[in-house]
């Protein structure tokens, strides 16, 4: 099993998008686990609040209560993932293209979303 952190603009898209190769990638590269870090959720949490964001957050709050959660926590999700994955080589699921560009510094790999197709990058 290969285990995916997942941060929220991943999730959101991951939520509200049809992926259409979900079991190819899974071919590819084994069974996906997507590990929800402590700060993501409580990011999802604080944007159902605004009532902008409520529903599209709401339905990813719904879309992951049966992911595993770890215990990533901090003040900033971005931060939170880069120091643990500096220590605990991982694949990071993320649409942000900053944090994508320090992820691979960082040489771990990278899931994102594009044309609703899960890509991997190294």
């Amino acid at each position: 099993m290969v285990k995916v952190i997942s941060d929220t603009s991943f999730l959101i898209h991951f939520a509200t998008h049809r992926i259409k190769n979900i079991d190819s990638i899974e071919t590819e590269i084994g069974t996906l686990s997507f590990i929800v870090p402590k700060i993501v959720k409580k990011e999802l949490e604080h944007l159902a609040g605004d009532p902008d964001k409520k529903i599209i957050s709401e339905q990813t709050l719904d879309f992951i209560k049966n992911f595993k959660t770890n215990d990533i926590d901090g003040s900033n999700a971005d931060a939170a993932i880069l120091d643990f994955i500096k220590e605990n080589r991982s694949i990071v699921a993320t649409m942000d293209k900053e944090l994508k560009n320090k992820i691979k510094q960082s040489g771990s790999s990278i899931l994102s979303i594009h044309n609703d197709k899960i890509v991997l990058e190294n």
